[in-house]
Order: C-alpha cells, then sequence, then structure tokens
C-alpha cells in the first residue's frame, strides 16, 4: 500500500456555488442593453424637441416635460440595470411616467398640431416602458404594455375612432413587446439550462475525486485485510472473507458513479439504488444501460426491494439468499425481488395486517399502488418467496 504523505495532498478546492460562478441575474445583460438603448432614444427625444418646440403653444412647459424625462431616463437607468430587488417598482413607475408624459402633449400643443404628430416624449422613447415590462414579465407582459401606450397615444392624438394599425406606433410597441419578451424568457431558459450543467460538473468532479481517495485509502486497506487474512487462515480467514465482500461491495459502488446520470432533480439511475444493497446473500442484476426514473420514483422503488431483503433477512431462514432483478421495458419498470427461504404459508399475511405489522401492506403494495403500479406476491411453505413489481416510468403519483 502506498502512503501518501500530508504535504503531497492537492489542495482541497472550496466549493463554489454554481449560481455565484455563472452569475445570479440572467437578465442582467438584458437590462443593461435595454438602458443603454434608453440613452439613445433620450437624445432623439432631446433633438425632435429642439425641432418641433416653435410649434408648441407653451414653450417652456414642454421644456420642463423634456427635463423631466432626461432625469427620470438617468434615474430608472441606474436602478435597472443594478438594482435586482427594486426593478419591478421602477418598472410600474416607468409606465406611469411615460402615460403622463404622452398626456403632457395636450399641455403645450393645439389639437391640430397633436393630432397629426407624434405625442410628445416621442414613440421611439416610450418603447423605452414596454422593453421594461417585457424584460420584467415576459412577452404577456410586454404585449400588455405594449397596448396600454398605444391606446393612451390613440387617445391623447384623439384618434380613437380610427383602425389603431394604421398609425405606426401600435405595431411597433407590440413588436417590441413580444421580442424584448421572448428574448428574456430565452435568456432564463439558457440560464437554468447552465446552472443544472455546472451542477453536473460539480458533482462529477466531486465524485471522481472521492473514488480517488477511497481508491488510494479503503480499497487499499480492506485489500491488505483480505490478503494477509487469507495467509493467517484460522480466525483472520473470517475476517478476510468480509473484508473482502466489502471491498467487492465498495468496488462496485464506485464503479456505479462512472455509470450513473443524475440530472440535476430530474432523473437518476435506479439500478445504482439497487446495487448499493448488494452484498452478502443479496444478489442484483440490472440492464447494462441506465435505468432512468424520477428521483422520488426511483426512491421509492429502492425502498420497495429495502423492504423485501429485510423480510428476507428476518423471516427466510438461516442461508437464505435474495436475488433482485429489474427490467426496463421502456415504459414500465419491473422489480423483481426472489429469496429461496421458507416461503410465507397462505393466509399469513391477513393475519399480520389483523395484527397490526403493516410492513409488506404499506411499505409494498401501498408504494406500489403510490407510484401507479401493483405488487404481486408469489410464495408458498417450502417455496421461497418473490415480488414482483411493475410501475410505470412515468405518470403522476399517490392514485
Amino acid at each position: 500500500m502506498v502512503r501518501r504523505r500530508a504535504d503531497d495532498r492537492p489542495p482541497r478546492r472550496v466549493a463554489v456555488p454554481a449560481r455565484d460562478r455563472i452569475g445570479a441575474d440572467p437578465d442582467a445583460p438584458l437590462w443593461r442593453a435595454a438602458q443603454v438603448f434608453r440613452l439613445v432614444t433620450v437624445v432623439y427625444a432631446v433633438s425632435s424637441q429642439f425641432s418641433t418646440v416653435a410649434h408648441y403653444t407653451s414653450p417652456q412647459l414642454s421644456w420642463f416635460f423634456v427635463a423631466l424625462l432626461a432625469v427620470w431616463s438617468g434615474v430608472s437607468a441606474v436602478l435597472l440595470s443594478q438594482g435586482v430587488g427594486r426593478r419591478a417598482v421602477v418598472v410600474g413607475i416607468d409606465q406611469v411616467v411615460a402615460v403622463a408624459l404622452m398626456g403632457a402633449t395636450r399641455l403645450v400643443a393645439d389639437h391640430d398640431w397633436y393630432s397629426a404628430h407624434q405625442t410628445l416624449p416621442t414613440t421611439l422613447w416610450v418603447a423605452n416602458a414596454v422593453l421594461s415590462a417585457a424584460i420584467l414579465g415576459g412577452p404577456v407582459a410586454g404585449v400588455a404594455s405594449a397596448l396600454v401606450m398605444a391606446s393612451v397615444s390613440a387617445i391623447v392624438r384623439d384618434q380613437i375612432n380610427l383602425d389603431l394599425w394604421r398609425d405606426a406606433t401600435a405595431p411597433v410597441l407590440v413588436a417590441v413587446g413580444v421580442a424584448m419578451g421572448f428574448a428574456t424568457t430565452t435568456a432564463r431558459r439558457a440560464h437554468r439550462q447552465l446552472e443544472q450543467a455546472v451542477r453536473v460538473a460539480a458533482a462529477t468532479e466531486e465524485r471522481d475525486r472521492l473514488a480517488r481517495e477511497v481508491h488510494d485509502g479503503v480499497l487499499q486497506v480492506l485489500a491488505l485485510v483480505r490478503r494477509r487474512g487469507t495467509a493467517l487462515g484460522g480466525e483472520a480467514a473470517e475476517l478476510a472473507r468480509l473484508a473482502g465482500e466489502q471491498e467487492a461491495a465498495l468496488r462496485m459502488l464506485v464503479s456505479e458513479q462512472n455509470t450513473r446520470l443524475d440530472r440535476g432533480d430530474e432523473l437518476v439511475d435506479l439500478r445504482a439504488l439497487l446495487r448499493a444493497q448488494a452484498g452478502a446473500g443479496v444478489t442484483v442484476s440490472a440492464p447494462a444501460d441506465p435505468v432512468l426514473l424520477d428521483r422520488v420514483r426511483a426512491t421509492e422503488l429502492a425502498a420497495v426491494a429495502t423492504t423485501a431483503l429485510t423480510n428476507t433477512t428476518l423471516h427466510a431462514g438461516a442461508g437464505a439468499k435474495a436475488y433482485v432483478l429489474v427490467e426496463d421495458l421502456g415504459d414500465e419498470v419491473i422489480l423483481s425481488v426472489r429469496d429461496d427461504g421458507k416461503g410465507i404459508a397462505e393466509g399469513r399475511l391477513a393475519e399480520a395486517r389483523a395484527e397490526g405489522r403493516m410492513g409488506v401492506s404499506k411499505s409494498i403494495v401501498g408504494r406500489a399502488q403510490w407510484l401507479g403500479g401493483v405488487a404481486v406476491l408469489d410464495s408458498a411453505p417450502g417455496e421461497g418467496t418473490e415480488w414482483e413489481i411493475r410501475v410505470p416510468k412515468r405518470g403522476a403519483r399517490g392514485g
């Protein structure tokens, strides 16, 4: 056995949560890009003010509203690009400010002007409110904001009786809301997938590290005990046999980590959970390919096998062997647990239920039914016991 000196050990890595490594806010780039667009629209709105102020009936009041537009644009740009917690409030205020500035058009211009031209803040600047709503709430919120802004624009300009789609305002704003809304949902979905991939990669790296540690330490010790015990003979031979069984079980568990597929909280390999129960007197047989089930379903099936194996240990008799077989039929999983023990006399399970012992009815039959499947018992005195549990790989639970 090779011993590793303390100063030869690789430095321990500090686990960093996946969210911290890839960024906690998937919308942050979209918010920053939207604020750049906001500042560009401010430049356009101010430029438009210089060209239209001569047509207003209240030029000084119009400059006040433009100044308010510029100040709010700067404040909102800072808050939306940095503050995750306050964004909903800022977006709400953004909608109100946009509506108020459009309504203010009637205070600075006469009917002939505002009915034939765009409202005071310009349609391009109003699109900022739609963008913010779309980033915050997705396409539905974006379209809702766009329809509100387009309706307010039509009302202010006294064009409510006309077809809204004749004017470019409504189509442009709705298109902006839809496009940015779907971009937001796509970004969030990609962020979740990236987080999941990082978690799986980190878990794989940690399993590999533990496997190396186990191989360099525990497995070598067990192998040494097995060899030395066998050479010494006598009582040491029994210790060697036990060490050999534990070495084989541990090697199987370590090797399972290379084939186990764990997708976050979605799917786990049932084979790994069943093979962990293999040992002296228990043989587990499984397909070569992973048997993928959702975590709850796989855990419940493994618990069924544990209960059946416990009953074998307690009731099958000394020296009884147990065999666990799992079959993947595509849309259904069959779990068989069989032993060559004394078997169960007819009526014995009914007596156990009457006595209040609910292990079989609750832990095996009840679990199978909860998973939407069935549990069938085949047993007779002197012929051993066999449980066959058939459950769908997917479907509702709790039935």
